[in-house]
């Protein structure tokens, strides 16, 4: 018997070459039909028997295109519906989307050849892509995701291109972001003032000379803005780090290909499969450099490269400038994931050093108004004249014990869809944090976690922030009915909660404890349910007493959470002060045991103080003056930096725990005494001990006394699922030490371990919080 079946697919099933690939199996299997995107997916209306019915899907599950997923699969016998042949038809909207954006893919291999091609028409064409790669999430204005719904609308295909875009058998069927040199995307290449007269043809070859005479480039990308210089010539990237203000925070590094990486990287297998992957991320390695005792390396202070002595045991590579990462042995290494990087990368045959154009505190550049607030820094600009929509960041990963860890999710990644282990009662916008921010929609079964925004410091910051937002209503038609916001007062992403409540007259809203939905984020990534014991690690949020927490040990499910220990609360000397300046935290905790004879103590931490700043700080924390309490391991992490002469003053956030990294040694043995009393854990023993010890054996110590801690508070709850999160399970060592004395752990994997996660957690949250009122 042949029936009229209906199929709804719904997963990444949306510009990713679904239609024509079901197009092709239909055919295969002589089906007559129809395909369409919809709001929720994609529908399939065919007349087939049971017995074809199951071979189609069977297939279609097992052959998917690269880049498409299904999350479901629902098939119901329907009307009788009468076809001629398989058609693909026009995209149909309804009042309920749920279909999920595509995010932004990395140049596919098909398309590079042809890029390297000389017959092919499209050679040399900086913006050659096709179905299986390329922009979207960047380009996208609305869904479904169709051209005209796209910043491309404005290219009008050649005849050639049209041909390719209308053929279900084409590679190039419904790529929306195609083009060639006839009508597609077009380079510009500025000074500061005006556009420089440069043929397409020859204009790669002048960037490829300008970056050889040290210049750096404003590069525009996929989702905004790159600024590049030579990352083999000390006095480019100098000039950058000069220009830029960022005396010694870590550049990434682009790279031609694998052999290249290799050259400056120790890789093993699945971080080369992360830097080859269709995401193309940043992947933070280990550097070829070797251990050399006490080194020598640049003073970046100087431009003749006069010498100075570091402490740390490390030789960089002598292909790369010193100055990339000073005084780290770590390097984020990525490959280029657009053709026009690769066109530069493969004539210029050096690493580049390529980082967010944007200025400080505000978020990346996207258009040619914000690019021009940095013409003091770069000397010249490679623009193109397809709109960036929606700006995205570059992803950043690292590999723990053999464990992807996704520090930032954005391009390639994101806008990222989250299936939870329950249903959504009400449509949920959860606002995140203020520190490395995302923000997410919740309905149904769903999470849709935006891109990576970044921190709300300033006023642009917070506009971004706000767009983001808008951007997830407007492609999903999204009008919230529950916001849920972290508790701190002053966040900037609580202050914009609050507005949307009153400006939308939003029924329902909920504050989430921060440290919660820092393990609820897990649990959610999980499909975790049951109670589990957490442990939630950062540098601050704003905890139930008004204190600040970040060393804290919960029991909890999605719905409640009982703080069973956390870390004895210490004082910030300065308060936000104390964040910048390690030396603060450290003087503070040498003040609780000490007293004032902490002022006399020979010491790293009090011997960068002026007597008189001494004095003015035993008076801050005699009296408590501006001097918030905190439990935070992030600024116990400072403090240590500070103590063993370190870090006393940060240039970049997470300098200090970075610092402390490389200095660890797994050699070293044992840890140091804590006392555990009223749920409280003292850690003044430990800091009397790390004033006694080498730095070395302190440093290493440290780190194995915070995996001691949480051992001996889980021992008695270990019939529950271990759960860590937060900002400081960043740091590579310690989550390591985790992972090997734990065997049942979950971590944040595909979801970043600091604040990157926390509007998923109270997406998650908010399922039962919200119910209970």
């Amino acid at each position: 018997m042949i029936y009229t079946y209906k199929i709804s697919i719904k997963g990444t099933v949306q510009g990713v070459g679904f239609r024509p690939f079901i197009y092709s199996v239909a055919t295969l299997y002589d089906i007559v039909g129809s395909v369409s995107n919809g709001a929720n997916g994609v529908e399939i209306y065919i007349n087939t028997t049971k017995d074809i019915l199951d071979k189609f899907i069977d297939y279609i599950k097992t052959n998917l295109p690269p880049l498409a997923s299904i999350d479901s699969l629902d098939v119901e016998v329907v009307s009788n519906k009468k076809f001629d042949n398989f058609r693909i038809i026009k995209s149909t909207k309804d009042s309920t989307i749920t279909a999920l954006i595509p995010p932004d893919i990395s140049i596919c291999q098909e398309c590079q050849k042809e890029l390297f091609d000389s017959s092919n028409r499209r050679y040399l064409y900086p913006f050659i892509t096709c179905t299986n790669c390329g922009v979207r999430y960047s380009i996208i204005e609305d869904l479904p995701y169709d051209r005209a719904k796209t910043s491309m609308k404005f290219f009008k295909m050649c005849e050639k291109c049209q041909a390719e875009y209308n053929n279900p058998l084409d590679r190039r069927y419904h790529a929306q972001p195609i083009g060639c040199w006839e009508c597609g995307v077009s380079l510009s290449l500025w000074d500061r003032s005006e556009e420089l007269r440069v043929t397409s043809k020859e204009l790669i070859d002048k960037v490829v000379a300008l970056l050889k005479q040290g210049n750096i480039l404003a590069i525009k990308g996929v989702g905004g803005y790159h600024l590049v210089c030579d990352a083999t010539n000390y006095e480019a990237v100098q000039k950058l780090r000069d220009r830029k203000h960022r005396p010694s925070k870590p550049f990434a590094v682009m790279v031609r290909d694998m052999d290249m990486a290799r050259e400056l990287a120790k890789i093993n297998k699945k971080e080369e499969e992360l830097l080859t992957s269709k995401e193309r991320p940043i992947v933070l390695l280990q550097s070829v450099g070797v251990s050399v005792g006490s080194q020598v390396v640049h003073n970046s202070s100087q431009s003749d490269k006069s010498q100075i002595t570091s402490p740390l045991a490390f030789k960089f590579d002598t292909s790369l400038a010193p100055n990339i990462a000073p005084d780290i042995s770590k390097i984020g290494i990525f490959l280029p994931y657009t053709p026009l990087h690769l066109l530069i990368l493969h004539a210029l045959d050096k690493p580049l050093v390529a980082t967010s154009a944007n200025i400080t505190d505000e978020p990346i550049a996207t258009n040619f108004e914000s690019i021009q607030k940095l013409n003091g820094v770069y000397d010249y600009l490679l623009d193109h004249n397809r709109e960036i929509v929606n700006g995205c960041d570059d992803s950043v990963v690292m590999v723990v014990s053999n464990k992807p860890v996704v520090l930032r999710r954005a391009r390639g990644y994101a806008p990222v869809a989250v299936k939870l282990p329950c249903k959504l009662d009400k449509k949920v916008l959860a606002m995140g944090a203020n520190q490395k921010s995302t923000v997410a929609i919740g309905f149904e079964n769903y999470a849709i976690l935006s891109p990576h925004i970044g921190d709300l410091d300033g006023i642009s910051s917070v506009e971004y922030y706000r767009q983001n937002i808008q951007t997830l209503q407007r492609i999903y038609d999204f009008k919230p009915q529950l916001i849920a916001y972290d508790k701190h007062p002053n966040y900037e992403s609580t202050k914009v909660a609050k507005e949307l409540i009153d400006e939308y007259d939003i029924p329902y809203s909920l504050s989430i404890q921060h440290h919660y939905a820092h393990i609820l984020s897990v649990m959610a990534q999980e499909g975790l349910q049951s109670k589990v014991f957490g442990v939630a690690f950062d540098g601050t949020g704003y905890g139930d007493d008004g204190n600040l927490w970040g060393g804290e040990f919960m029991v909890c499910d999605n719905s409640s959470y009982e703080r069973v220990a956390h870390l004895g609360y210490f004082k910030l000397l300065g308060g936000a002060k104390a964040i910048k300046e390690p030396r603060r935290v450290a003087l503070s905790l040498l003040f609780d045991i000490y007293g004032k004879d902490a002022i006399s103590l020979d010491n790293p931490t009090i011997k960068s103080f002026t007597p008189q700043e001494l004095k003015t700080h035993y008076l801050m924390w005699q009296k408590g003056l501006n001097a918030p309490l905190s439990s935070s391991v992030g600024r116990l992490f400072d403090a240590v930096s500070s103590l063993v002469g370190e870090v006393q003053v940060m240039s970049y956030e997470g300098e200090s725990g970075m610092r402390l990294e490389e200095l660890y040694d797994d050699t070293i043995e044992g840890y140091y005494e804590f006392d555990i009393q009223d749920n409280t854990i003292d850690i003044h023993p430990m800091i009397t001990k790390i004033l006694q010890d080498d730095k070395r054996v302190a440093i290493s110590k440290f780190f194995n006394t915070l995996v001691e801690m949480i051992d001996r508070v889980y021992t008695p709850y270990k019939e529950l699922p271990l759960v860590v999160s937060g900002g400081v399970f960043q740091n590579a060592v310690l989550l390591k030490l985790v992972l090997d004395r734990f065997e049942n752990v979950y971590i944040a994997s595909s979801i970043p371990p600091n604040d990157g996660g926390i509007a998923l957690g109270q997406i998650f949250g908010s399922v039962y919080l919200s119910k209970s009122g």
